[in-house]
């Protein structure tokens, strides 16, 4: 089974359910952004960049905007069909480890900007791949923590993410963890360490 996979399909639902103008944990955002966000990283990957890097931000701008006038149903479809056939997310490994991030935390962005959410249901499978995930983007996710952080599931499973001078312990579901790991402030973690380790940990910025 493929994260990437399983979150495209939830999310193109969840986009369905929530029409256009719900609000998401991406500021300034609401849902027909986001979705263009991903359609444009997904079919003008060479104009996605201005997302991270300023100086091309009026390239990824004018990208979006062709989206403008484009029928919701229709950005729903193009995004549950896929990459296009000439891009390198239609490999499987390439799309698990590009999209499989990149859809949970946006799902969740989608579910979560308002009011009232809840946590989905556990589920082992995805709880087991979340868990692979934070171990193998570790190095990226907690490269600017001040402090040594040691990862802990509610039943006790344990990995170390980040090591430098003190600690701090962040306890949370697989889920929650991959949320706060990329910076999202709606996330149910707890931070167990000592006064001055955490406040240290907690002024420090996660995510790519």
């Amino acid at each position: 089974m493929s994260l990437a996979i399983d979150e495209r399909a939830a999310i193109c639902d969840e986009f369905e359910r929530s029409g256009p103008d719900r609000p998401t944990l991406c500021e300034g955002w609401n849902a027909r952004d986001l979705l263009t966000h991903l359609l444009v990283r997904e079919r003008q990957p060479w104009s996605a960049a201005g997302a991270v890097v300023p100086a091309l931000s009026s390239v990824t701008e004018k990208a979006m905007s062709s989206y403008a006038s484009e029928a919701w149903p229709n950005m729903i479809d193009d995004l549950r069909k896929g990459p296009p056939a000439w891009s390198p997310f239609r490999v499987g490994k390439v799309d698990e480890i590009a999209n499989g991030a990149e859809f949970f935390v946006h799902h969740e962005d989608l579910r979560r900007g308002e009011p009232g959410w809840e946590p989905r249901p556990s589920d082992p499978e995805r709880d087991g791949r979340l868990w692979t995930l934070l171990s193998a983007q570790a190095r990226l996710l907690w490269r600017k923590s001040p402090v040594g952080v040691v990862l802990r599931r509610p039943e006790g499973a344990t990995q170390v993410v980040a090591t430098g001078y003190g600690l701090v312990t962040v306890v949370g579901e697989p889920s929650e963890l991959v949320l706060h790991a990329f910076g999202r402030d709606a996330a149910r973690v707890e931070i167990e360490g000592l006064p001055a380790d955490v406040e240290s940990y907690r002024s420090a910025t996660l995510g790519i």
